[in-house]
């Protein structure tokens, strides 16, 4: 009888690749034959240079079935064991209210939208992250937040660099009070040594500013050991020693505790994790920075003001266009491009849900059951000391504390191992409950049952913190937190919002450098998962099994896909992947005794982040020339390779090239740099055109960066979250990021820490995971070869309309291409804000403005559109260069037509005194199809100058709005 387990015919099929890439089979043929090929190996091979083909297929498992796939994810998730955590550390295991997780965190109305630079389709995104601001803002008492960043230890780096530029970068000592979270020690001295700060760690009561040597002093408040301490002295004598005060802080506590700005912090961050944010082993959250507004230039991240419309309305739009790095470039203070919007938006929708009272009422109940917890422990003999405290204590165990964390592990609790061997440590946490109280207690009391009554405290501050603490100012009187606390109301509130903002459930986002696929349903479903969301990032190894197999599998399959040896999952955006991969190409070049080499070339072409990231390695950029049709200038490369071969630590480069070709002769580029002593370090941003037909090792680069939230699907979430890990070759293994938390993480060497979490954001990397198991090794390199058909396809269609900047060889281009709009300035008055504006009316989202080149559009189609919608896209253009050729012709007015008025709204559509030149219809439903499908912009043009003008960067109350 034959095998049935060797029968192909009864496998279930394993159709995920055919429902991921758009095109069906016969308009891949049709789409083929438009551009004179029969198959897409024929294209393929045309745009990829030969040289560096890949000659096999990658050794990948075979792709499985979505629902069995599924199955083998559970069984990996069910490895993890999630014990009750009580570490801290940062880290708290908290409620995600169920209308936020279902219509936030699950909703691809919120998760597939991109970064708000076209303002007009992102208010709802927009007020959300307002929201986020001034709920920052008022809970930490200082009056500019930024739109969220990274995570906590990030943010402190990041306030680190801006406190030296605010003072001048005249001193270059920075002192930190060395109760401060560990993983952010860490990571400011991974920071803080490649710019030349030099970092002083101090017990608290150490630090005195009087010497004049520090420009800031960071402290953590409360404590990571739970100890609250009065900073108002340190703030007057660091402000009278001109430095900076830097408080590391949390939102909950400051709901009961005096906020930092209230005792004189000149910046305040932290995590708004603990607002609703799972675990998630380490991530995704958004940190939070705010500072005085004296500041606001040297702020990194983005910032949401508010401005007005064409029409005098309040609308919202990013204030100060804040991506500075793309203006500064290598004088950048900070490379941040990623932000954590979608856990921003969760942490904001958890106050606007709970309100002040709601939020006091949950700050209130940790610290009595805190409290209380003290009290018992305090009668069983153990120290837990005199200070206040809010959520954290510190228990002194002399000896013993080996003995309690086995004893906690057993009743499935982790309690936090301070390493001293004489201490342990208890957060609590949202979900703490008396019982859990209890069960502490007898932990620590060796028993099995209480050996007395546990008398709860007082359900307020006083109890743990003192009258002296206690925060006395008012929060979040603004309606937005007073309003819906139903959860009808608040429902209706969150889809109000997901109606203002356009994303891929309208329709195509084509943005050349973004990679704005599709994150299919199957993807998602694990992250909220809580084997996956609930589990601490600092719990030991053996309750992280799950985690740990899905690390080791995802690694592999990445040093196949990239061809390199090892993988570090720890930096959590592209520009943190950039700025690891350079710092671990100058400790190879230390290590070998050649310190001196600190020279970056980079490609004018290059992303923003690319300087910014290389300055912040302690690199010196040295530009290179780009010739006529995008490609490396070689000649300059050699010049430039000669100049400085003494001192070269290595090369940037995107590849493809930002210009959206792919450059002959790369492995000469990555040659000559070999030759001359430095390293290749490759931008993995386009990425999207090499899986499965070329890789970065073969091309011979040393390291790159992979987009996990480009290539591998996890979805853009509003401008984040991101992941950025990097895979390198042999020789630069042991130099991979450590932890100081987490034993074995890291190389040899590491270079230090580079993200709080050791893994970064883990728990979305189920989603990167899935998508390469389901895709298989045929799957992978399909969706590339449709990704290049589909930009070829555009190219093609659109190249008879307007200029193509950029092709490779027989004029082909990679997955993406620039188009030209700058001639309509000239012949129109048209620029590529005005068709960015005009492509809402059509509910479409516009590409890539003005970058790599101004007044250019750069358009990336992906593989997951479908033919129809390319055409939509193309027709939408087309209709959009018949309005600019009306103008040119005279047809249509210079300064009053559909293109400079654009978007339209509902309500302009609708208002009596239309007077415009052109027919309404004209206006809303410029295609037939815009009608099945009409996206109905929410403001009209937003007047970005008076914003600059006017800064307001929290929700204004409903007077000044009406005003």
């Amino acid at each position: 009888m034959q095998d049935l387990r060797r029968t192909r015919a009864l496998d279930a099929p394993a159709d995920f690749a055919g429902r991921h890439i758009g095109p069906r089979d016969g308009d891949v043929r049709e789409m083929l034959a438009e551009l004179g090929y029969a198959t897409l190996d024929e294209l393929s091979a045309a745009v990829v240079p030969e040289e560096i083909r890949l000659g096999r297929e990658l050794e990948l498992a075979p792709p499985r079935a979505e629902h069995e796939l599924l199955a083998v994810l559970r069984a990996i998730a069910e490895r993890n064991a999630i014990f009750r955590s009580y570490v801290g550390a940062g880290y708290y295991d908290c409620v995600t209210p169920a209308v936020i997780q279902r219509n936030v965190l699950e909703n691809p109305g919120w998760y597939t939208q991109y970064t708000p630079y076209q303002a007009e389709i992102a208010q709802g995104r927009l007020e959300a992250l307002l929201n986020f601001q001034t709920m920052v803002a008022e809970l930490t008492a200082l009056p500019l937040a930024n739109a969220s960043l990274l995570d906590e230890a990030t943010a402190a780096a990041e306030a680190m660099a801006m406190a030296w530029a605010a003072t001048g970068r005249k001193r270059a000592g920075f002192a930190v009070a060395a109760d401060c979270h560990p993983q952010t020690l860490a990571v400011l001295r991974t920071r803080a040594e490649p710019l030349g700060i030099r970092l002083q760690v101090l017990e608290a009561e150490a630090l005195d500013p009087g010497g004049g040597e520090w420009f800031g002093v960071l402290v953590q408040y409360p404590g990571t050991d739970g100890r609250i301490r009065d900073f108002a002295p340190l703030a007057a004598a660091a402000h009278a020693a001109g430095a900076l005060l830097v408080v590391a802080t949390d939102l909950l506590a400051l709901c009961v505790l005096r906020p930092p700005g209230e005792f004189g912090a000149d910046i305040a961050l932290g995590s708004t994790q603990r607002f609703g944010v799972p675990l998630g082993f380490g991530g995704p959250h958004a940190a939070f920075l705010a500072t005085r507004a004296d500041h606001a230039r040297q702020m990194p991240g983005r910032i949401v003001g508010v401005a007005i419309d064409d029409r005098g309305r309040a609308a919202y739009r990013l204030a100060l266009q804040t991506r500075e790095q793309h203006i500064r470039r290598d004088k950048a203070t900070s490379n941040i491009c990623t932000s954590q919007v979608l856990l921003a938006v969760m942490a904001a929708m958890y106050a606007v849900y709970h309100g002040p009272d709601g939020l006091r009422r949950i700050a209130e109940r940790v610290q009595a059951l805190t409290a209380t917890l003290a009290a018992g422990l305090r009668r069983l003999g153990y120290g837990v000391g005199d200070g206040p405290f809010f959520d954290t204590l510190r228990v002194r165990t002399p000896g013993a504390a080996g003995a309690l964390l086995e004893r906690a592990r057993a009743s499935r609790v982790n309690l936090r191992d301070y390493g001293d061997g004489d201490s342990v440590g208890i957060s609590l946490d949202e979900r703490a409950t008396p019982k859990e109280v209890e069960r502490l207690v007898e932990i620590f009391s060796g028993g099995d049952g209480l050996p007395f009554e546990l008398q709860p405290e007082a359900g307020d501050t006083d109890a743990g913190v003192g009258s002296a603490f206690r925060r006395t100012s008012p929060y979040l009187a603004h309606e937005v937190f007073n309003r819906y606390h139903s959860e009808h109301e608040m429902l209706r509130y969150l889809e109000r919002l997901r109606s203002r903002d356009l994303s891929l459930t309208h329709s195509m986002i084509p943005l050349g450098s973004c990679t704005m696929k599709l994150n299919a349903t199957t993807l998602m479903l694990p992250v909220s998962w809580p084997e996956f969301a609930r589990l601490h990032p600092f719990a030991p190894p053996e309750q992280a099994a799950g985690y740990h197999e899905l690390f080791r599998q995802l690694e592999r399959w990445l040093g196949q896909i990239t061809g390199f040896e090892a993988v570090s999952l720890q930096p959590n955006s592209g520009a943190q992947g950039e700025y690891s991969g350079l710092l671990v190409i100058r400790a190879y070049h230390r290590d070998r005794g050649e310190a001196h080499r600190d020279v970056c070339l980079i490609p004018t072409s290059a992303h923003g982040t690319n300087p910014a990231s290389a300055v912040m390695a302690g690199l010196r950029v040295v530009l290179v020339r780009c010739r006529e049709q995008g490609e490396i200038d070689f000649d300059d490369l050699r010049a430039r390779i000669a100049e400085h071969a003494g001192r070269l630590a290595g090369l940037m480069i995107t590849y493809p090239s930002t210009y959206g070709v792919f450059d002959e002769g790369i492995r000469e580029v990555c040659r000559a740099i070999h030759a001359a002593g430095g390293q290749v370090y490759l931008d993995g941003a386009n990425l999207n055109a090499q899986v499965g037909l070329c890789r970065p090792a073969d091309i011979g680069a040393d390291v790159c960066h992979l987009n996990l939230h480009k290539t591998f699907c996890i979805p853009h979430g509003g401008g984040g979250p991101g992941m950025g890990p990097i895979a390198v070759a042999r020789h630069l293994a042991p130099y991979l990021p450590g932890h100081p938390l987490v034993a074995g993480a890291g190389g040899s060497r590491a270079i230090g820490t580079v993200s709080a979490a050791a893994h970064g954001s883990a728990g979305i990397l189920p989603i990167s995971w899935a998508y390469i198991a389901l895709m298989g090794a045929a799957g992978l390199k399909r969706a590339t070869q449709v990704a290049i058909l589909n930009a070829n396809y555009l190219a093609h269609r659109l190249g008879k309309h307007y200029p193509i900047l950029y092709r490779g060889r027989g004029g082909l281009v990679a997955h993406e291409f620039i188009l030209d709009a700058r001639p309509f300035k000239d012949s129109a008055g048209i620029g590529v804000d005005d068709i960015a504006k005009r492509l809402m009316d059509f509910g479409i989202h516009a590409p890539t403005m003005s970058w790599p080149v101004a007044g250019t559009l750069m358009i990336e189609p992906t593989e997951s559109e479908s033919r129809e919608e390319l055409d939509r896209f193309c027709d939408a253009m087309i209709a959009i260069r018949e309005e600019i050729r009306a103008i040119e012709q005279r047809r249509a007015d210079r300064d009053d037509n559909p293109l400079k008025r654009a978007p339209h709204t509902a309500e302009a559509l609708i208002d009596d005194g239309w007077s415009r030149p052109y027919r309404r219809e004209q206006a809303a439903f410029p295609r037939p199809w815009v009608r099945e499908r009409k996206f109905w912009p929410a403001v009209g043009r937003i007047d970005n100058a008076y914003g600059d003008r006017n800064l307001v960067c929290t929700c204004p109350a409903p007077s000044e709005l009406a005003e």
